[in-house]
């Protein structure tokens, strides 16, 4: 999971005929990338702003609305996540209140995704020296994964987060605002859905790189791949909106992806996934990066 690189070695969207895309745009038959000739439409929350959206909005039933800016969670809170792993009833045990109810993480000493792909820096799941949370120099409540690799060259540590409201949830839309707040090579994101041969990511990419969103339909095929920024260390609004027989993508509001090919029928979790590296340099030995959240949202699709 989260092994992408731009089709053909490319840093920017596929190449299509124009009588394909003029094709699309009439009809709305997908394109050979996945999308559907309505780039740029708007979200069904118009999530354009910076404050967290409140409130249901089309289709979909706010189930999370968190902005941070309640208790403080200090490095060490998220620990002992090692129950009921990756299940709807999994928790950490060193959390309290709000959030022990309402978030849970990779455990630590699970392996990252670069022990898969023959990397020479690979990561390792550290929640309790990683994820924190409480507020920024200027006061806003933020979550903050700050990914390190020891001095002594050992492996990164790396962070998944999981909001557990949606653990299991078959369709609905998630958004989040982040931005890489200290930067340097060797770590990404790859925040995703997938299981049963299905995956969508998004936002996903080296963080020194673009900020892009893939689609790997089920069952195999052409993965859909849709750029939607080229840099991260700017605040984006980032949404997905997953109902039958569609995924689209969004960056500040903006669709910048739409796939109909083979998209997910069965409840997946949503895992806000920071690891190292899977293209480029790997980390330095001593050095680390940092992604800050300011809030998060995710909605159930017409649960009313």
């Amino acid at each position: 999971m989260g092994s992408h690189a731009a089709p053909n070695g490319r840093k920017r969207a596929l190449l299509v005929s124009v009588g394909l895309v003029l094709l699309a745009a009439v009809l709305g038959v997908p394109r050979a990338d996945g999308a559907a000739g309505e780039a740029g439409a708007a979200d069904a929350c118009r999530t354009t702003g910076t404050e967290l959206p409140r409130g249901d909005c089309g289709p979909f039933w706010q189930v999370l609305a968190e902005d941070f800016n309640g208790d403080r969670v200090p490095l060490g809170g998220f620990s002992d996540c090692d129950h009921h792993a990756d299940t709807s009833a999994a928790y950490c045990g060193g959390l309290r209140g709000a959030y022990r109810d309402n978030w849970w993480a990779y455990p630590t000493g699970w392996r990252d995704t670069a022990n898969d792909r023959g990397r020479q820096v690979v990561g390792v799941y550290h929640p309790e020296d990683t994820v924190s949370v409480g507020p920024a120099e200027n006061g806003d409540g933020r979550m903050f994964i700050r990914m390190w690799r020891p001095a002594d060259g050992g492996p990164v540590h790396a962070a998944a987060v999981v909001p557990r409201a949606v653990m299991q949830m078959k369709y609905g839309k998630y958004s989040a605002r982040i931005k890489v707040t200290a930067l340097a090579p060797g770590y990404k994101s790859a925040w995703l859905h997938y299981g049963g041969g299905c995956e969508m990511d998004h936002p996903e990419g080296e963080w020194t790189g673009d900020l892009t969103a893939f689609h790997h339909p089920c069952g195999g095929g052409e993965q859909g791949y849709f750029p939607g920024s080229d840099d991260w260390t700017r605040w984006h609004t980032v949404s997905t909106e997953w109902t039958p027989g569609h995924v689209r993508f969004f960056v500040d509001g903006r669709q910048v992806g739409h796939d109909t090919r083979e998209v997910p029928r069965q409840p997946l979790s949503w895992v806000l996934q920071n690891e190292s590296a899977l293209q480029g340099p790997g980390a330095a030995p001593g050095s680390s990066a940092q992604l800050d959240i300011t809030w998060v949202a995710a909605y159930a699709y017409d649960w009313k």
